[in-house]
């Protein structure tokens, strides 16, 4: 791509803005631009589309989601590459805003215009399921973005798309599986990342559903909390921890009190949270 777009090659990048990736800030740079052009493909025709990317350190991925024809939108926290990203938008003019600031704290609506936003990102590893978790959890609904296209460590990911009766599933399946369709795009090897982390990686596509069964949030929250956060047990039991007696809870939603909170389906945990509201 640094042939197309004219841009000095990445670890030329790094070098001259000493962005040696940081465990602190949950840093593994993708250097691979053949990699990171299919990552940005794989977001759907980027032609004119609006794309929140989260944490771009260096801009590989940024390249790749300009370069398929995307505005974007960069959120970056650590101040040594910013400079290296303002390089980028200088090469694309008025289509690459580089935000200095913590994507935890971020307020997107600002930036949003009369279309949907796309959310393409490689996330620091440390704050990858907390920003899922946001995004999921968002009102109203359906939400600002139109679909996230994230990277994920495998274990992670494997939770995210889980289904009821494997060991992956648990609140984080329940949450996503009730408000999107999840699936896993492809893997992708430590060795394609600077500094390799020790697992493998997984990019994830969500799509929101237009019409998620009606359910309140947090009551959906607290159910599937008290239900894995002791998950061997039976929900007769493990319910409990509502200040509720679980026993009507689960008979009104149509659930076996014996049964665990691993062998519920989203709509078996959508009930328990109707109940408890």
């Amino acid at each position: 791509m640094s042939a197309t777009d004219d841009l000095p090659p990445l670890r030329e990048v790094i070098r001259r803005h000493e962005l040696s990736a940081r465990k602190s800030l949950g840093q593994n740079f993708l250097l691979d631009l053949n990699l990171t052009g299919r990552i940005a493909r794989a977001a759907g025709p980027l032609d004119g589309v609006a794309v929140l990317e989260i944490g771009p350190g260096p801009g590989g991925l940024t390249r790749a989601l300009l370069a398929e024809g995307a505005n974007v939108i960069a959120v970056e926290r650590d101040e040594r590459a910013i400079a290296a990203l303002n390089e980028i938008a200088e090469h694309y003019p008025g289509r690459l805003q580089v935000v200095a600031g913590d994507a935890l704290n971020f307020d997107v609506t600002p930036y949003l215009g009369t279309c949907n936003v796309r959310v393409v990102a490689n996330l620091p590893y440390n704050v990858a399921t907390a920003l899922l978790v946001s995004w999921l959890t968002v009102e109203p609904w359906p939400p600002w973005y139109d679909r996230l296209v994230l990277m994920f460590q495998r274990e992670v990911a494997e939770r995210i798309v889980a289904k009821p009766g494997s060991k992956a599933y648990g609140r984080l399946s329940v949450l996503a599986g009730w408000r999107t369709e999840a699936k896993i795009l492809f893997d992708i090897a430590p060795s394609a990342f600077v500094p390799p982390p020790k697992v493998t990686s997984s990019l994830v596509q969500l799509v929101p559903r237009v019409a998620p069964l009606p359910c309140d949030r947090r009551a959906l929250e607290r159910v599937t909390e008290a239900a894995f956060g002791q998950r061997r047990k039976m929900l007769r039991q493990s319910l409990k921890q509502l200040g509720v007696d679980p026993i009507p809870l689960l008979e009104a939603a149509g659930l076996d009190p014996t049964a665990r909170a691993e062998d519920i389906p989203v709509e078996g945990f959508v009930a328990l949270a109707r109940g408890l509201t």
